[in-house]
Parts: structure tokens; C-alpha cells; sequence
């Protein structure tokens, strides 16, 4: 499982022009997952996520979580976070986890951070999406598990 992490001012996500999730304070995740990946990886994130500290405090460290400034999560999958372009210029996905099990695992990722008291928007799993947000620093931190 992989997360791209990062911290915003705000950020949302539109599908056919209509918006579908949206946040303001806190993270944009981009979530993929590849073959090996299970719900218990699903769950070590989620509580990674909630704790990680990259917020600065009043004395400008990154040392506050979500929780600390009542951020929110902005969830969107995608399975190009597998993408390998190491041989070639054209990526190959067949790292990335099928759409069936990886929308299960993505659902289930976000019901995670729920169940933790996070309150997370969600973009529609493999539909055409646009997303907006305001990189807040920038701060982008890459997770795998």
C-alpha cells in the first residue's frame, strides 16, 4: 500500500463537473495498492495517517497531528502510484492490485480513518477525476507499508 501525503489549505475532487468530496484544513491523500496488500495494511495506515505529526506548532516545528488542528482527509485512489516506467517511457501497472479487490481495500482504508474519528471526503473509485488543492509549505510525505 502506498500514500502520498499531503498537507493542504484546502482541496477537493470533481467528477462530470460536479464536485464530490471536499476539504478544507488537512490532507490529500492519493491511495494505491498493489498485490500483496491486505486489510491489516489498510488499518496500519489509517493509524499512521491519524497520527502523523506535520503540522508546525507555534514554534514552527512539525510537530502537530490532524486531530491538533481539526483537519479532515481528502481520500482519492490511484493505482498509478504502481505505475513502473524503469524500462521504457510507457509506465506498466502490473504492480498495481486489480480494481475489484483494490476498491474493497480503498473502501475499507477509508473506513479505517473513520472508525479512528476522522472525518474523510472520498473521490469515486476509477472514475475520470479532477482534483484541485492547496499544497500548504509544500509538505508531501510518501508512505508504503
Amino acid at each position: 500500500m502506498k500514500v502520498v501525503v499531503q498537507r493542504v489549505v484546502d482541496a477537493s475532487v470533481t467528477v462530470d463537473g460536479k464536485i464530490v468530496g471536499k476539504i478544507d484544513k488537512g490532507y490529500m491523500l492519493l491511495v494505491g495498492f498493489t498485490h500483496t496488500d491486505t486489510f491489516s495494511n489498510c488499518e496500519a495506515m489509517a493509524k499512521k495517517i491519524k497520527n502523523l505529526r506535520i503540522f508546525e506548532d507555534d514554534n514552527g516545528k512539525m510537530n502537530l497531528n490532524l486531530a491538533s488542528i481539526d483537519g479532515k482527509v481528502l481520500s482519492v485512489s490511484q493505482f498509478t502510484l504502481y505505475g513502473d516506467a524503469s524500462d521504457g517511457n510507457r509506465p506498466s501497472f502490473v504492480k498495481a492490485m486489480g480494481p475489484d479487490e483494490a476498491k474493497k481495500l480503498y473502501l475499507y482504508f477509508n473506513e479505517c480513518l473513520r472508525n479512528l474519528d476522522v472525518i474523510v471526503e472520498e473521490g469515486i473509485f476509477q472514475a475520470d477525476m479532477k482534483v484541485k488543492f492547496t499544497n500548504d509549505g509544500p509538505v508531501t510525505i510518501i508512505l508504503e507499508n
